[in-house]
């Protein structure tokens, strides 16, 4: 599968394929296209991840990307303004200051918007 991020992968396709074949093909197309990160292999995650709910049918990931592109973001950006509420939720989860709230996490989907993530303030309490 040639990903790409402009485009929602067909859902059953998306699923149908293992862990490491999503994250290779989203590893594939920030290669090809040059985008630079501090940690490429933790962004494939976050970028694979928030695929795999938006394939799934999370209500809050699908609103909230629904919303971003609404809101003038293109659906590359939204998915990364969605990974970074995951990256926060991740982070607290993996310092054992909580377990993963998924309630919270959907929350605070909820609340984001595109403005924030323009702004720097999306991902932040």
């Amino acid at each position: 599968m040639t990903y790409d991020p402009a485009k929602a992968p067909d859902p059953r396709a998306w699923l149908e394929m293992d862990e490491q074949e999503r994250m290779a093909a989203v590893r594939e197309h920030h290669e090809r296209s040059g985008a630079r990160a501090p940690s490429l292999q933790g962004h494939v995650i976050v970028h694979t991840i928030v695929e795999s709910q938006l394939a799934d049918g999370h209500a809050a990931a699908l609103r909230a990307v629904r919303r971003l592109v609404e809101g003038g973001l293109d659906r590359h950006e939204a998915v990364h303004a969605v990974g970074s509420v995951l990256s926060r939720h991740l982070f607290q989860t993996m310092q054992g200051e909580t377990p993963f709230d998924t309630a919270a996490y959907d929350g605070h989907l909820d609340e984001l918007t595109a403005s924030a993530w323009r702004s720097g303030a999306a991902g932040s309490d």
